[in-house]
């Protein structure tokens, strides 16, 4: 951690801890590829690697949520138990009107008498009715807390886009479905010269920025495709039954899009300098880690990067510059 200049904090113990401890393999890759290509460990990095891999999956939402159904569910058995409880009163009192018929008491009392018990059934059963609606609006209240408990664990906070924990899950289903053969493309994009954007302009225009380039990738990927916040400035893009080709056109566009965008400090109106993109693409290798996958990219975007920027990199000039040098 001194070596990364990474501070000594609980939530950065916790990750370095589990690096070295080597029981979190998506964990040690993700740092080995950080460090491999001289990322710093900043503090939206650090914030990134907790929230991904370290950070409990059971929420405050979780728990009380837990706790509300504990409640309603407790609430339910007194219901039942007096619906059981009236239906016994019910029946006693229905036998004990017929045990009065046989003896032959008028049959105007016992019609009387029936009639009261009947609506005094009514009423115990409007009354469970009423309460079994109220705890079921309860529940739904419930359910709609944890589906949006849920899509907030997969929402990067800043940016609105999926994080590296939907990035995963929706990698595995896509290469289960690129195994079989179907075409499967990545694209990995990075904001040129975004740490001395952030130097001059300060860091919340950086965030702006940010929110601005991930609402390009959005638009210009494809319905069935996965846009997502991959780390820092680096956003990603998963494009199933799409090969290199197509993946390499969609990146074209992105690039392009942000490089057409006017960004406006929101403080003073001043129109600031034009922003550009680097990016790789790489396509799947059946049976291949998706680490592998990313990794190309990583190398393809950092080729982006030295070759002068604003560019689209693929893998296949990535093999070509590495076989010529």
């Amino acid at each position: 951690m001194a070596e990364q200049r990474i501070p000594p904090t609980p939530t950065n113990f916790a990750i370095w801890f589990q690096y070295y401890a080597g029981s979190h393999n998506d964990l040690r890759n993700a740092i080995d590829l950080l460090i491999d290509h001289n990322r710093p460990f900043d503090s939206r990095t650090n914030q990134d690697l907790f929230e991904t891999y370290i950070a409990p999956q059971v929420s405050a939402v979780v728990v009380e949520t837990s706790e509300r159904l504990q409640a309603l569910m407790g609430a339910a058995k007194e219901f039942l138990a007096t619906a059981i409880a009236d239906n016994h009163s019910q029946m006693q009192a229905i036998n004990e009107v017929a045990d009065q018929g046989k003896a032959g008491v008028d049959p105007k009392a016992l019609v009387a008498q029936l009639m009261n018990e009947l609506a005094r059934a009514a009423t115990r059963a409007t009354r469970l009715e009423a309460g079994f609606e109220e705890k079921t609006r309860e529940l739904d209240v419930i359910r709609d807390s944890l589906t949006k408990s849920e899509q907030r664990a997969l929402t990067d906070t800043l940016t609105g886009l999926p994080n590296r924990r939907a990035l995963d899950e929706f990698l595995r289903k896509a290469q289960t479905m690129a195994d079989w053969g179907e075409p499967l493309s990545v694209l990995l994009l990075d904001i040129d010269h975004f740490k001395t954007f952030n130097d001059n302009f300060g860091h919340g225009v950086g965030d702006q920025v940010l929110r601005l380039m991930a609402k390009v990738l959005r638009e210009k990927v494809r319905p069935q495709d996965l846009p997502a916040r991959y780390g820092g400035e680096e956003l990603i893009a998963v494009l199933p039954d799409a090969d290199l080709a197509a993946c390499t056109d969609i990146a074209e566009r992105i690039r392009r899009a942000i490089g057409e965008c006017t960004i406006t400090r929101r403080s003073t109106g001043e129109v600031l300098p034009t922003i550009t993109v680097s990016i790789g693409v790489a396509q799947y290798r059946p049976g291949e880690p998706t680490a592998d996958l990313i990794e190309r990219c990583d190398r393809a975007l950092y080729l982006a990067k030295g070759g002068g920027r604003n560019r689209v990199v693929t893998e296949n000039e990535l093999d070509r510059a590495e076989a010529a040098g």
